[in-house]
């Protein structure tokens, strides 16, 4: 994949070597040294019911309700060095970042929107998000709440060793996904996914999350049909790569990895055939339309 020398996005937030806390720690001890006071009062029990509707509240909508009564997360900066490998790796994110910002940016005026841009967080072991505390082990991740990305690097090493899909196109098509998912927020996707699984038995919601997924895939297929075709950034062998990591991160497959039993009813993510089908749906046509997977009778 050519990338050098491509403009970088301005949309990312460097956390590699922060550790997450939050700034009135003590807090917690303050507010059980009062507690007794505020359960004997009528105002104080009150006050202590409100907010703790409005920590779990909050929490179901996506966002960190008890990290701004405690001040805000503030990340607690440690001295850290990475490798010029990883420095690499975190200037290639930034490029593919923009590549998607030129393309959606594009798509959406043709359409007569205005694409928002989201910001792409960069962490080292864990991170905290308006969608709660996460570890590295999650993989990237999209949260809606704060429409910022979350990739901790050391996932694309998984991504070549573990799960066999080395490659610059494979680690693009990963942003890309996660940047599909900004996508569907912005045109009410994700919205109508949440409403529509309400009520709906585990089943039922699994397999409209694995239709979401497919179509984040549609969609990083589409960023890459359009910078292609506009900058001519791949190099032979390029799709191959990113085929391979869809195929790779499939649930069957990462089921029969984990020594299980392929159950589809439990996927949430789509198979590796579906996975490889919807990115070269986009990839092949890059039509938002085509990207339907919630209509289409098969997936």
């Amino acid at each position: 994949m050519r990338w050098q020398d491509r403009r970088r996005s301005d949309n990312v937030e460097d956390r590699r070597g922060s550790s997450p806390s939050y700034a009135a720690a003590g807090a917690a001890p303050l507010l059980l040294r009062f507690l007794p006071g505020l359960l004997r009062s009528k105002t104080g029990r009150f006050l202590l019911i409100g907010g703790l509707l409005a920590i779990f509240g909050g929490r179901m909508l996506g966002i960190d309700v008890l990290g701004l009564f405690l001040g805000g997360a503030q990340p607690t900066t440690q001295q850290a060095s990475f490798s010029p490998e990883e420095e690499q790796l975190a200037q290639f994110v930034s490029v593919v970042l923009a590549e998607t910002e030129d393309t959606w940016n594009e798509v959406f005026a043709a359409n007569g929107q205005r694409y928002s841009e989201p910001t792409l967080v960069l962490f080292s072991g864990r991170v905290n998000s308006a969608c709660g505390m996460a570890s590295s082990a999650v993989g990237p991740f999209y949260c809606p709440g704060d429409q910022n990305l979350y990739i901790d690097l050391s996932f694309f090493h998984d991504l070549a060793t573990r799960h066999g899909a080395p490659g610059d196109f494979a680690q693009a098509y990963v942003v890309a996904h996660e940047v599909g998912h900004h996508v569907q927020t912005l045109l009410g996707i994700s919205q109508q996914v949440r409403q529509a699984g309400s009520g709906r038995s585990k089943e039922e919601v699994n397999a409209l999350s694995v239709r979401q997924e497919l179509q984040a895939d549609c969609f990083a297929g589409i960023w890459g049909y359009h910078a292609n075709r506009k900058e001519q950034i791949l190099d032979p062998g390029d799709l191959e790569e990113a085929l391979r990591a869809a195929t790779a991160i499939g649930d069957d497959r990462l089921q029969r990895e984990a020594g299980q039993r392929v159950v589809p009813d439990s996927f949430t993510h789509g198979s590796s055939k579906q996975r490889v089908r919807w990115f070269k749906t986009g990839f092949e046509g890059g039509s938002v339309a085509a990207c339907d997977t919630f209509s289409a009778k098969t997936i």
